[in-house]
């Protein structure tokens, strides 16, 4: 009897809907990336429950993938999508042996990965990746998850989930980068401030045009970038222009990641505006492209070279100031951890 293929199953509410669609959780694609090059043997499934919209199944980088085509809708279209995700999750352990169930989020994916797992005395983690260790994440009091089932972003998400829930998180997993993704960096920086994101409140764009406004103070020539999409551009493009900057700030929209990791290198201060943060995986890659980082949020415990955590617009302003006086500042790049190493620490919990 042929012996079915070791399997990890990763259950994630949207993934790339092709292998072109880079912008869609690049730190996600990475991973999974990575995961068949430390594995190669191994067999890894993504069931995706949102998006792409359409619903299917289809290869993305030998990786296959089955798209539920939940599409955000509401409560009934929910509870249907849930119920697709189960009975694909039982044609899946019938098919394969499965080594896991990893789900992306500690949300609707954990609440189904969880109680599927239990039910078939199956392996399972949830990696929380941000806004889901919040107070008032429902799906907390529904799982009720045990720390050992949970993997943090960051010390600052561990943290951040034993203060809202009491429970303490044993294992750190933060995102990796690709040093292969990066090309050899330009003689010459000539982005003095760049931003990368989605255009949402949380992300607080509009210091980041305020700071703009404050260095032009001191250089009228400064050269500002934002990369992203959002709810927020038309307010932005209006503060824009209230306050001065059409000639020195760019919003360039969304572009493909290697795109914005070829800006990166070409930045000077890489600026995070975000009032929360679990571990932006633009900050690592704009520090391994050799741009000093300026952000509020401190993901990791340790201290890193080239990243300026300040506590407050005024600070980050001044702080912004001197890195660009600096004519010694030096843009080395600084390596945090790479997604092959990420992907081993990963498989190792499901090996052990």
């Amino acid at each position: 009897m042929e012996s079915k293929p070791e399997t990890l199953v990763i259950l994630s509410p949207g993934f790339a809907a092709n292998e072109a669609d880079t912008t869609c959780m690049p730190p996600m694609q990475l991973f999974v990336k990575a995961l068949k090059e430390v594995c190669p043997g191994l067999n890894v499934i993504v069931v995706t429950f949102q998006y792409p919209n359409i619903r299917g199944e289809y290869d993305w980088n030998g990786v296959k993938v089955i798209a539920l085509g939940g599409q955000n809708r509401g409560r009934l279209h929910r509870l249907q999508t849930w119920r697709k995700a189960w009975s694909v999750l039982r044609r899946l352990n019938r098919e394969y042996s499965l080594m896991g169930l990893l789900s992306f989020w500690l949300g609707e994916c954990a609440f189904i990965g969880s109680r599927f797992a239990k039910r078939n005395q199956l392996t399972h983690y949830t990696w929380l990746l941000g806004q889901d260790a919040k107070a008032g994440n429902k799906y907390v009091n529904w799982i009720k998850p045990h720390g050992h089932t949970l993997i943090a972003l960051s010390d600052f998400i561990a943290r951040e989930f034993r203060r809202n829930y009491g429970v303490w998180i044993s294992q750190v997993i933060p995102v990796g980068i690709d040093p292969s993704l990066f090309q050899t960096a330009p003689g010459k920086r000539d982005i003095d401030l760049f931003g990368a994101g989605s255009l949402i409140p949380l992300k607080q764009y509009h210091l980041f045009l305020e700071s703009v406004a404050f260095v032009k103070r001191f250089f009228p020539g400064i050269k500002a970038v934002i990369c992203g999409k959002g709810p927020e551009m038309e307010n932005l493009k209006a503060l824009s222009e209230k306050l001065d900057l059409t000639d020195n700030l760019t919003f360039a929209g969304e572009l493909p990641h290697a795109e914005v990791l070829a800006m990166m290198q070409r930045s000077k201060v890489f600026l995070h505006t975000s009032n929360y943060e679990g571990f932006g995986a633009v900050m690592a890659e704009a520090l391994y492209a050799g741009a000093h980082v300026v952000s509020f949020c401190k993901p990791m415990d340790k201290e890193y070279r080239h990243h300026h955590v300040v506590g407050d617009r005024s600070e980050m302003n001044e702080e912004i100031v001197r890195i660009l006086k600096n004519t010694r500042r030096g843009h080395d790049p600084v390596r945090l951890c790479t997604t092959q190493q990420i992907a081993k620490n990963m498989i190792s919990l499901f090996a052990g």
